[in-house]
């Protein structure tokens, strides 16, 4: 996909496609190196997608050879040493966190990732859903070789994906590592050869958007919450999930789609 023109400092470029947000990390010339401007309008991308009623499915992805390189500290250690947010409270949080003052994300989102995929890289896919990865990708978590801490969920979900030893293999060493490891510790889904990693992670989000839209954030945030509060806490929503759902209108579509042994055409209500 050709990248849009974009200036020095990066933007997020975004483009819908039916009920698909193709969100585009767009600063090739320097590794798609995340800069303030980046951080700000990838939390608005991600806002939209949650907001906008006509999308179902965000799909993360990079122009150029490269998912991303990470932080582009010359322009981010400033932010970093006070303390300060790149992206405006109030906006949906990328990574995900649920970090007081900002939203967390409802709707799912799949990632393509490609060649560097480093650091902040490493930490957007983990917050993501389904990750695509290209059999060319290289990955490391490299904060300790810059005398700082991964503070964007990789010291949560790495151990959490590959079990601790694993996770701090590669987080205290800050080595690279390519797509089969990435796969081996369950940090991405699928490989594919390079160059077809956006077309699959399209696939999949197609096939998701043409399910039930309630039905789909229901079953993501109480997979997410199994993960977080513990399958006790994930299982006393089952009723109440399963009442209102089965009062909307396209759980009755569901049941005429399947009387009529058609594919059912769902709203979202």
């Amino acid at each position: 996909m050709q990248a849009p023109p974009s200036p020095p400092e990066g933007c997020i470029s975004c483009e819908q496609r039916g009920e698909l947000l193709l969100i585009g990390i767009n600063r090739p010339a320097k590794y798609n190196g995340f800069t303030p401007r980046m951080f700000r309008e990838l939390g608005e991308a991600y806002t939209r997608l949650d907001d906008d009623p006509q999308l179902r499915v965000g799909v993360l992805h990079a122009f150029g050879p490269h998912f991303t390189a990470g932080l582009d500290l010359p322009t981010i250690a400033p932010l970093m040493r006070s303390g300060e947010k790149a992206i405006p409270p109030g906006l949906v949080e990328p990574m995900d966190l649920g970090t007081s003052g900002y939203r967390r994300r409802t709707k799912p989102m799949v990632v393509a990732v490609k060649g560097i995929t480093y650091t902040l890289g490493i930490e957007l896919m983990l917050a993501a859903d389904v990750v695509v990865a290209a059999d060319d990708c290289r990955f490391s978590q490299l904060e300790v070789k810059r005398g700082i801490m991964a503070t964007g969920g990789a010291t949560l979900r790495m151990a959490q994906r590959a079990g601790l030893g694993n996770a701090l293999l590669h987080l205290l060493t800050g080595d690279e590592f390519g797509a089969a490891e990435a796969l081996r510790l369950n940090f991405v889904q699928k490989l594919v050869p390079a160059g077809q990693e956006l077309g699959e992670a399209l696939r999949i989000a197609e096939a998701i958007a043409a399910q039930a839209p309630l039905a789909v954030v229901a079953t993501r945030l109480n997979a997410l919450k199994s993960v977080e509060a513990g399958p006790i806490a994930a299982m006393r929503e089952f009723i109440a999930v399963q009442q209102r759902l089965s009062h909307t209108e396209d759980a009755a579509e569901g049941v005429r789609s399947f009387v009529e042994k058609r594919s059912a055409r769902f709203s979202g209500r």
